[in-house]
């Protein structure tokens, strides 16, 4: 693809002005051509690490016998909450 251009979308956004403030200055020190450069690689990375993750995920699930049973949330949703939990193998 090279002398291509991707297509792009215009949208707006709104976003804590301290942030901005930080995307500006990082803008300014050369760390991006533009706002929206920096914004679309901040996105990128966030979906990326989603991507990992969910692939972490599944990983692990395939490699612990795989998601939880319903008698497993219950009792987790109950440990979280600070109730007794029974001992399912006793």
């Amino acid at each position: 693809m090279i002398g291509m251009t991707v297509p792009r979308a215009k949208i707006t956004i709104t976003i804590d002005a301290a942030l901005l403030a930080r995307v500006r200055l990082a803008v300014e020190a050369g760390h991006a051509r533009s706002v929206s450069a920096y914004i679309e690689h901040a996105v990128a990375g966030q979906l990326t690490a989603e991507d990992d993750f969910e692939a972490m995920l599944a990983e692990s699930l395939a490699a612990t016998g795989g998601p939880p049973t319903d008698a497993e949330l219950e009792a987790a949703g109950r440990l979280l909450a600070g109730e007794p939990v029974a001992d399912e193998a006793a």
